[in-house]
């Protein structure tokens, strides 16, 4: 009996295996690509990006329409032949505050110009130099991908709160707006964790439902105008360069260099996640792949405006839940990302959703991220060291983000792009200390397992 169970583990162990990389329907792939898509909130960057370059509802709606079209052109790429894993690509929160520097100061052509020569050099780092997985293995374990995503929350936190406070109407009126649109996405969110398989939805579209809810309570103030979506067109091509032509400054093209590198560590602890949930190694291919599939996405992107795109950790929940690993509905929820880029119609309907409704959202986005980086920060032992490597740069961010304006734009320009930044700031800190201060063997905690072989 024990000699046949011993023949049969093998067997047993074979089928497992070809069970999980058993293909799925064209049917199946268009369904759950469609979940992924609807689970993303990737038109909060770029209409926070609009709404601090003082943008127009048009021209908001035209960034969000170009971020759409190349969040799916990079997800295709990343997906289907780059990094060959289920992984959504979205816009990232990382370079707001510099784009919307380098705009404000030096126009919308300098900082369309700025994503390129980072893009081409991520890119590069992938393939052909094959670098990127190195720099990972030397220069990424998880305290410090956890921190940075930490500072990210922490650090676009006060930009949010302070856009509710300033946004135009009576203080009153935007609090109680900001109060319902935020309890019904906390609401959903915690329904849709709690209940049962039938209510399981709501999470799913917890942010539609808050944008709505919020939006719905703004027009019985009078705070709601979509006489533009009338005007909008249902279908039109996109554009390349549709919101300026690129000019290159340097000062601007070097601040976007260090958030690119930012924005690496931010989609690096993505891809562990995936990797952990799909069961598949992180390899040097895979992760040099990566990087030339996030580079690749990034310069296609900047050809439409769109902000520099990462790999989205909502989608790899999706992939849990779901328990779908194939490639094919990821690539397909690209597929579908273009097709609604091409629909200004709908771009002008998210452009016009009032800026307090849109910022009350971003405010719990920015508590959801922050937190994401702690759980991801306790794989490390709390030391004194790892505390310092943790809580320095999230004060240093903290000092960046609230500089008076006078003393920020009477800095050279290099320096103001970047310490308008304090993600930029906060990472590059982290960086620092936890190649600097002493270690000990204790203190390294679980680092990202990567297969060197």
């Amino acid at each position: 009996m024990e000699s046949a169970v011993r023949e049969l583990e093998p067997k047993v162990a074979k089928n497992e295996q070809a069970g999980k990389k058993k293909d799925i329907s064209v049917g199946k792939s268009i369904f759950v690509g469609l979940q992924h898509v609807l689970a993303m909130d990737l038109f909060i960057p770029p209409i926070i990006l609009a709404g601090l370059l003082s943008f127009s509802v048009a021209d908001s709606a035209l960034l969000i329409q170009m971020t759409f079209i190349a969040c799916g052109i990079a997800t295709i790429i990343q997906a289907g032949f780059a990094m060959k894993l289920p992984v959504m690509q979205g816009p990232s929160f990382v370079p707001l505050s510099a784009l919307a520097a380098i705009g404000t100061t030096s126009g919308i052509g300098a900082m369309i110009g700025s994503l390129i020569p980072g893009a081409l050099l991520i890119a590069l780092l992938g393939y052909p130099f094959k670098f990127f997985s190195r720099v990972v293995k030397r220069f990424i374990p998880p305290i410090v991908a956890g921190t940075v995503i930490v500072v990210v929350g922490f650090s676009l936190m006060p930009t949010a709160i302070s856009s509710i406070y300033g946004a135009e109407g009576s203080f009153n009126t935007n609090i109680l707006i900001a109060f319902i649109t935020a309890a019904v996405l906390i609401s959903s969110m915690y329904v849709g964790e709690k209940a049962t398989t039938k209510w399981k939805h709501i999470k799913v579209a917890s942010v539609i439902l808050a944008l709505g809810s919020g939006t719905i309570a703004a027009s019985f103030f009078g705070m709601v105008d979509f006489s533009s979506v009338r005007d909008a067109a249902w279908f039109a091509m996109p554009s390349i360069f549709a919101l300026g032509t690129p000019t290159f400054e340097m000062d601007a093209v070097l601040i976007m260099i260090a958030i690119y590198f930012i924005i690496m560590i931010e989609t690096t602890g993505t891809w562990f996640t995936v990797g952990n949930v799909t069961e598949e190694k992180l390899d040097h291919k895979r992760l040099n792949g990566g990087a030339f599939g996030e580079g690749l996405g990034c310069f296609a992107g900047s050809f439409f405006g769109g902000t520099p795109v990462t790999g989205y950790s909502t989608n790899a929940g999706i992939i849990a839940i779901t328990g779908v690993k194939s490639r094919k509905p990821i690539i397909s929820g690209g597929i579908f990302l273009l097709m609604f880029g091409m629909m200004p119609k709908l771009m002008t309907i998210i452009a016009s959703i009032p800026p307090v409704v849109i910022s009350s959202v971003f405010a719990i986005i920015c508590v959801v991220i922050m937190m994401n980086g702690f759980k991801v920060v306790k794989q490390a032992p709390f030391t004194e060291r790892n505390m310092l490597v943790i809580g320095i740069p999230i004060m240093l961010a903290l000092f960046a983000v609230l500089m008076p304006v006078d003393i920020l734009y009477t800095l050279p320009s290099i320096i103001t792009y970047f310490v308008s930044s304090g993600i930029a700031i906060g990472a590059v800190a982290a960086l620092i200390l936890n190649l600097v201060l002493p270690e000990k063997k204790e203190d390294t905690g679980l680092q990202a397992e990567v297969d060197v072989n």
